[in-house]
Protein backbone atom coordinates (compact mmCIF):
# COMPACT_ATOMS: atom_id res chain seq x y z
CA UNK A 1 0.00 0.00 0.00
CA UNK A 2 2.82 2.47 1.05
CA UNK A 3 4.86 1.44 -2.40
CA UNK A 4 1.16 1.96 -4.08
CA UNK A 5 0.93 5.46 -2.49
CA UNK A 6 4.28 6.53 -3.45
CA UNK A 7 4.29 5.50 -7.08
CA UNK A 8 1.32 7.17 -7.70
CA UNK A 9 2.46 10.23 -5.49
CA UNK A 10 5.48 10.03 -8.45
CA UNK A 11 3.30 9.92 -10.80
CA UNK A 12 1.35 12.93 -10.33
CA UNK A 13 4.90 15.05 -9.98
CA UNK A 14 5.71 14.17 -12.96
CA UNK A 15 1.91 15.01 -14.75
CA UNK A 16 1.34 18.23 -12.43
CA UNK A 17 5.13 19.52 -12.63
CA UNK A 18 5.54 18.73 -16.41
CA UNK A 19 2.33 20.83 -16.53
CA UNK A 20 3.63 23.82 -13.79
CA UNK A 21 6.99 23.84 -16.73
CA UNK A 22 4.70 24.16 -19.56
CA UNK A 23 3.06 26.84 -18.02
CA UNK A 24 6.52 28.70 -17.29
CA UNK A 25 7.86 28.00 -20.64
CA UNK A 26 4.82 29.79 -22.55
CA UNK A 27 5.15 32.23 -20.12
CA UNK A 28 9.23 32.69 -20.93
CA UNK A 29 8.98 32.12 -24.48
CA UNK A 30 11.40 28.69 -24.00
CA UNK A 31 9.93 27.06 -27.36
CA UNK A 32 11.81 24.94 -29.42
CA UNK A 33 10.90 26.48 -32.97
CA UNK A 34 10.88 24.31 -35.93
CA UNK A 35 14.04 24.39 -38.56
CA UNK A 36 14.91 22.83 -41.34
CA UNK A 37 17.15 19.77 -38.75
CA UNK A 38 13.24 19.72 -36.36
CA UNK A 39 10.75 16.51 -36.41
CA UNK A 40 8.20 19.01 -34.98
CA UNK A 41 6.43 21.17 -37.19
CA UNK A 42 5.56 23.88 -34.67
CA UNK A 43 6.76 25.84 -31.81
CA UNK A 44 6.56 23.88 -28.47
CA UNK A 45 7.79 24.39 -24.86
CA UNK A 46 10.69 22.37 -23.47
CA UNK A 47 11.91 21.72 -20.27
CA UNK A 48 9.03 19.01 -18.95
CA UNK A 49 12.00 16.62 -17.69
CA UNK A 50 12.43 18.83 -14.92
CA UNK A 51 9.74 17.13 -12.76
CA UNK A 52 11.52 14.31 -13.50
CA UNK A 53 14.73 15.38 -12.43
CA UNK A 54 13.01 16.81 -8.91
CA UNK A 55 11.00 13.95 -8.50
CA UNK A 56 14.21 11.35 -8.16
CA UNK A 57 16.69 13.66 -6.70
CA UNK A 58 14.04 14.28 -3.91
CA UNK A 59 13.38 10.47 -3.69
CA UNK A 60 16.85 10.16 -3.22
CA UNK A 61 17.26 12.08 -0.64
CA UNK A 62 14.56 10.47 1.36
CA UNK A 63 15.80 7.33 1.28
CA UNK A 64 19.19 8.62 2.06
CA UNK A 65 17.74 10.44 4.98
CA UNK A 66 15.36 7.63 6.22
CA UNK A 67 18.28 4.73 5.97
CA UNK A 68 16.69 3.26 3.02
CA UNK A 69 19.77 3.58 0.54
CA UNK A 70 23.55 3.97 2.52
CA UNK A 71 24.40 7.30 2.91
CA UNK A 72 27.75 6.76 0.64
CA UNK A 73 25.51 5.99 -2.26
CA UNK A 74 23.19 9.05 -1.77
CA UNK A 75 26.73 11.18 -1.34
CA UNK A 76 27.78 9.50 -4.64
CA UNK A 77 24.78 9.55 -6.76
CA UNK A 78 22.60 12.99 -5.75
CA UNK A 79 25.55 15.52 -6.38
CA UNK A 80 26.43 14.25 -9.97
CA UNK A 81 22.55 13.74 -11.07
CA UNK A 82 21.91 17.63 -9.58
CA UNK A 83 24.76 18.69 -11.42
CA UNK A 84 23.78 17.32 -14.53
CA UNK A 85 20.31 18.15 -14.40
CA UNK A 86 21.53 21.47 -14.00
CA UNK A 87 23.34 22.08 -16.65
CA UNK A 88 20.67 20.74 -18.75
CA UNK A 89 18.24 23.21 -16.88
CA UNK A 90 20.96 26.31 -18.04
CA UNK A 91 21.06 24.54 -21.95
CA UNK A 92 17.64 24.65 -22.04
CA UNK A 93 17.46 28.00 -21.22
CA UNK A 94 20.70 30.09 -22.81
CA UNK A 95 22.09 26.68 -24.86
CA UNK A 96 25.39 26.51 -23.43
CA UNK A 97 28.21 25.68 -25.21
CA UNK A 98 28.86 21.80 -25.70
CA UNK A 99 32.31 21.99 -24.50
CA UNK A 100 31.38 23.34 -21.01
CA UNK A 101 28.46 20.52 -21.17
CA UNK A 102 30.92 17.75 -21.75
CA UNK A 103 33.23 18.53 -18.99
CA UNK A 104 30.45 18.97 -16.17
CA UNK A 105 29.34 15.51 -17.79
CA UNK A 106 32.87 14.61 -17.01
CA UNK A 107 33.31 15.83 -13.84
CA UNK A 108 29.71 14.70 -12.46
CA UNK A 109 30.84 10.70 -14.11
CA UNK A 110 33.96 11.01 -12.04
CA UNK A 111 32.55 12.21 -8.69
CA UNK A 112 30.01 8.77 -8.87
CA UNK A 113 32.54 6.66 -10.13
CA UNK A 114 35.16 7.76 -8.35
CA UNK A 115 33.04 7.21 -4.67
CA UNK A 116 31.83 4.42 -5.52
CA UNK A 117 34.72 2.38 -6.19
CA UNK A 118 33.69 1.81 -10.01
CA UNK A 119 33.21 -1.83 -10.98
CA UNK A 120 36.42 -3.61 -9.98
CA UNK A 121 34.99 -6.94 -11.47
CA UNK A 122 32.50 -6.88 -13.92
CA UNK A 123 30.32 -10.02 -14.80
CA UNK A 124 30.00 -10.99 -18.41
CA UNK A 125 28.31 -14.20 -18.20
CA UNK A 126 30.31 -17.55 -17.80
CA UNK A 127 33.07 -15.42 -16.39
CA UNK A 128 34.37 -12.39 -15.20
CA UNK A 129 36.66 -9.51 -15.98
CA UNK A 130 39.01 -7.92 -13.63
CA UNK A 131 38.70 -4.34 -15.24
CA UNK A 132 42.07 -3.12 -13.33
CA UNK A 133 43.62 -0.06 -14.31
CA UNK A 134 40.59 0.26 -16.97
CA UNK A 135 37.96 0.87 -14.65
CA UNK A 136 37.46 3.96 -13.94
CA UNK A 137 38.30 5.56 -17.21
CA UNK A 138 35.79 3.54 -19.04
CA UNK A 139 33.16 3.87 -16.49
CA UNK A 140 33.54 7.76 -16.68
CA UNK A 141 33.04 7.90 -20.55
CA UNK A 142 30.35 5.72 -20.86
CA UNK A 143 28.48 7.33 -18.35
CA UNK A 144 29.07 10.55 -20.16
CA UNK A 145 28.33 8.62 -23.48
CA UNK A 146 24.90 7.33 -22.07
CA UNK A 147 24.20 11.28 -20.89
CA UNK A 148 25.00 12.68 -24.49
CA UNK A 149 23.15 9.61 -26.34
CA UNK A 150 19.87 9.73 -24.66
CA UNK A 151 19.76 13.35 -25.36
CA UNK A 152 20.29 12.51 -29.06
CA UNK A 153 17.33 10.26 -28.99
CA UNK A 154 14.91 12.71 -27.27
CA UNK A 155 14.07 13.84 -30.99
CA UNK A 156 10.05 12.07 -31.39
CA UNK A 157 7.05 12.82 -29.33
CA UNK A 158 6.99 10.32 -26.25
CA UNK A 159 10.45 8.24 -27.46
CA UNK A 160 12.53 9.70 -24.43
CA UNK A 161 9.77 9.62 -21.90
CA UNK A 162 8.62 5.82 -22.84
CA UNK A 163 12.34 4.70 -22.65
CA UNK A 164 12.40 5.66 -19.34
CA UNK A 165 8.86 4.43 -18.45
CA UNK A 166 9.88 0.95 -19.78
CA UNK A 167 13.45 0.59 -18.36
CA UNK A 168 12.36 1.74 -15.06
CA UNK A 169 9.84 -0.80 -14.77
CA UNK A 170 11.99 -3.71 -16.16
CA UNK A 171 15.22 -2.23 -13.92
CA UNK A 172 12.43 -2.36 -11.30
CA UNK A 173 11.32 -5.55 -11.44
CA UNK A 174 14.88 -6.92 -11.84
CA UNK A 175 16.93 -5.25 -8.71
CA UNK A 176 13.38 -6.84 -6.71
CA UNK A 177 14.30 -10.03 -8.34
CA UNK A 178 17.74 -9.69 -6.88
CA UNK A 179 16.72 -8.36 -3.73
CA UNK A 180 17.94 -5.02 -4.24
CA UNK A 181 14.55 -3.17 -2.33
CA UNK A 182 16.29 0.42 -2.57
CA UNK A 183 17.31 0.31 -6.12
CA UNK A 184 14.00 -1.62 -7.27
CA UNK A 185 11.93 1.67 -5.66
CA UNK A 186 14.21 4.17 -7.38
CA UNK A 187 13.29 2.95 -10.65
CA UNK A 188 10.14 2.33 -10.16
CA UNK A 189 9.65 5.92 -9.29
CA UNK A 190 11.84 6.98 -12.51
CA UNK A 191 8.99 4.87 -14.13
CA UNK A 192 5.99 5.93 -12.26
CA UNK A 193 7.39 9.85 -12.84
CA UNK A 194 8.43 9.32 -16.36
CA UNK A 195 4.61 8.40 -16.65
CA UNK A 196 3.26 11.70 -15.53
CA UNK A 197 5.35 13.29 -17.89
CA UNK A 198 4.28 10.98 -20.72
CA UNK A 199 0.81 12.42 -20.55
CA UNK A 200 2.19 15.77 -21.42
CA UNK A 201 4.55 14.05 -24.28
CA UNK A 202 2.71 11.77 -26.15
CA UNK A 203 2.15 12.67 -29.24
CA UNK A 204 1.55 15.30 -30.33
CA UNK A 205 3.39 16.75 -28.24
CA UNK A 206 2.59 19.63 -25.86
CA UNK A 207 5.74 19.62 -24.19
CA UNK A 208 9.21 18.50 -25.01
CA UNK A 209 11.76 16.61 -22.40
CA UNK A 210 14.34 19.33 -22.63
CA UNK A 211 18.49 18.71 -21.86
CA UNK A 212 16.88 18.60 -18.42
CA UNK A 213 15.44 15.44 -18.36
CA UNK A 214 17.06 13.67 -21.15
CA UNK A 215 20.78 14.02 -20.02
CA UNK A 216 19.24 13.36 -16.39
CA UNK A 217 17.78 10.09 -17.22
CA UNK A 218 20.78 9.07 -19.38
CA UNK A 219 23.35 9.77 -16.48
CA UNK A 220 20.45 8.11 -13.87
CA UNK A 221 20.76 4.83 -15.75
CA UNK A 222 24.07 4.62 -16.05
CA UNK A 223 24.47 4.84 -12.75
CA UNK A 224 21.63 2.62 -11.48
CA UNK A 225 23.75 0.19 -14.24
CA UNK A 226 27.02 0.21 -11.80
CA UNK A 227 24.84 0.34 -8.72
CA UNK A 228 23.65 -2.81 -9.45
CA UNK A 229 26.45 -4.43 -10.23
CA UNK A 230 28.24 -3.75 -7.62
CA UNK A 231 25.11 -3.48 -4.67
CA UNK A 232 23.24 -6.70 -5.66
CA UNK A 233 25.47 -8.59 -8.29
CA UNK A 234 22.90 -7.34 -11.29
CA UNK A 235 25.35 -7.16 -14.36
CA UNK A 236 25.61 -3.65 -15.66
CA UNK A 237 25.30 -5.18 -19.62
CA UNK A 238 21.61 -6.11 -18.66
CA UNK A 239 21.27 -1.95 -19.45
CA UNK A 240 22.47 -2.82 -22.55
CA UNK A 241 19.67 -4.46 -23.72
CA UNK A 242 17.27 -2.62 -21.88
CA UNK A 243 18.56 0.48 -23.50
CA UNK A 244 19.44 -1.22 -26.64
CA UNK A 245 17.34 1.98 -29.67
CA UNK A 246 18.95 4.33 -27.62
CA UNK A 247 22.27 2.89 -27.46
CA UNK A 248 22.89 1.29 -30.68
CA UNK A 249 21.26 4.07 -33.20
CA UNK A 250 22.69 6.80 -31.19
CA UNK A 251 26.20 4.95 -31.31
CA UNK A 252 25.79 3.80 -35.42
CA UNK A 253 25.02 7.16 -36.34
CA UNK A 254 27.92 8.92 -34.65
CA UNK A 255 30.48 7.30 -36.60
CA UNK A 256 28.12 7.30 -39.34
CA UNK A 257 28.64 11.21 -39.68
CA UNK A 258 32.50 10.44 -38.45
CA UNK A 259 32.91 8.34 -41.59
CA UNK A 260 31.00 11.10 -43.69
CA UNK A 261 33.33 13.98 -42.01
CA UNK A 262 30.02 15.61 -40.60
CA UNK A 263 30.41 17.54 -37.22
CA UNK A 264 28.94 14.87 -35.34
CA UNK A 265 27.91 16.73 -32.26
CA UNK A 266 25.92 19.44 -34.81
CA UNK A 267 22.38 19.21 -34.88
CA UNK A 268 20.94 16.70 -37.68
CA UNK A 269 18.21 14.23 -38.91
CA UNK A 270 20.00 11.54 -39.16
CA UNK A 271 18.91 9.00 -36.83
CA UNK A 272 16.82 6.10 -37.67
CA UNK A 273 13.97 7.27 -35.54
CA UNK A 274 14.12 10.40 -37.40
CA UNK A 275 14.69 8.67 -40.75
CA UNK A 276 11.82 6.98 -40.19
CA UNK A 277 9.92 10.05 -39.47
CA UNK A 278 11.16 11.16 -42.65
CA UNK A 279 9.32 8.07 -44.59
CA UNK A 280 6.10 9.73 -43.58
CA UNK A 281 5.59 7.53 -40.11
CA UNK A 282 3.72 9.40 -37.50
CA UNK A 283 5.46 10.63 -34.19
CA UNK A 284 2.68 7.89 -32.82
CA UNK A 285 4.15 5.09 -35.08
CA UNK A 286 7.25 5.66 -34.15
CA UNK A 287 6.46 5.56 -30.54
CA UNK A 288 4.43 2.20 -31.10
CA UNK A 289 7.17 0.55 -32.85
CA UNK A 290 9.67 1.41 -30.10
CA UNK A 291 7.38 0.11 -27.73
CA UNK A 292 6.87 -3.16 -29.53
CA UNK A 293 10.53 -3.67 -30.13
CA UNK A 294 11.52 -3.37 -26.72
CA UNK A 295 8.19 -6.07 -25.76
CA UNK A 296 8.77 -8.34 -28.06
CA UNK A 297 12.49 -8.40 -28.60
CA UNK A 298 14.64 -6.39 -25.85
CA UNK A 299 12.79 -7.64 -23.21
CA UNK A 300 12.82 -11.03 -23.86
CA UNK A 301 16.79 -10.80 -24.48
CA UNK A 302 17.15 -9.54 -21.10
CA UNK A 303 14.45 -12.16 -19.47
CA UNK A 304 16.67 -14.35 -21.02
CA UNK A 305 20.02 -13.29 -19.74
CA UNK A 306 18.98 -13.13 -16.52
CA UNK A 307 17.76 -16.51 -15.65
CA UNK A 308 20.63 -17.87 -18.13
CA UNK A 309 23.45 -16.07 -16.82
CA UNK A 310 26.38 -17.73 -18.90
CA UNK A 311 24.49 -16.64 -22.17
CA UNK A 312 24.78 -12.96 -20.65
CA UNK A 313 26.76 -12.05 -23.60
CA UNK A 314 25.03 -14.07 -26.21
CA UNK A 315 21.95 -11.63 -25.58
CA UNK A 316 23.60 -8.77 -25.14
CA UNK A 317 25.13 -9.21 -28.60
CA UNK A 318 22.31 -10.30 -30.10
CA UNK A 319 20.23 -7.31 -29.04
CA UNK A 320 23.19 -5.56 -30.73
CA UNK A 321 23.05 -7.53 -34.06
CA UNK A 322 18.91 -7.22 -34.22
CA UNK A 323 19.13 -3.30 -33.71
CA UNK A 324 22.01 -2.52 -35.60
CA UNK A 325 20.61 -4.65 -38.36
CA UNK A 326 17.31 -2.63 -37.79
CA UNK A 327 19.06 0.41 -37.67
CA UNK A 328 20.95 -0.06 -41.30
CA UNK A 329 17.14 -1.69 -42.82
CA UNK A 330 16.40 1.53 -41.78
CA UNK A 331 18.63 4.21 -43.22
CA UNK A 332 19.07 1.93 -46.80
CA UNK A 333 15.22 2.64 -47.16
CA UNK A 334 16.04 6.35 -46.82
CA UNK A 335 18.82 6.34 -49.03
CA UNK A 336 16.48 4.64 -52.04
CA UNK A 337 13.48 7.13 -51.29
CA UNK A 338 16.42 10.06 -50.80
CA UNK A 339 18.03 8.50 -54.38
CA UNK A 340 14.57 7.76 -56.18
CA UNK A 341 13.48 11.48 -55.39
CA UNK A 342 16.68 13.10 -56.74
Amino acid sequence: MRLALILVTAFLAGLLGAGWVRHYALRRRLLDVPNDRSSHTRPTPRGGGLAIALTVLLVIAWTGISGELEWSVVSAILPSLFLVGLIGWLDDHFEIDILWRACTYLVAAGWFVWLMGGIPVMMLGAFTWKTGIWNIPLLVLGLAWLTNLYNFMDGADALAGLQAVLAGIAGAVLFWLQGAESLSFLAAVTAAAAAGFLVWNWPPARIFMGDVGSCFLGFLFGCLAVLGETMSGLPALLWLILLGVFVWDATCTLFLRMLRGETWYAAHRSHAYQRLLQLGWSHGRVALAFLLYNLLILWPLTIWAYYYPDYLLVSVISGMVITVFTWGMVQLQYSRLKGAVA
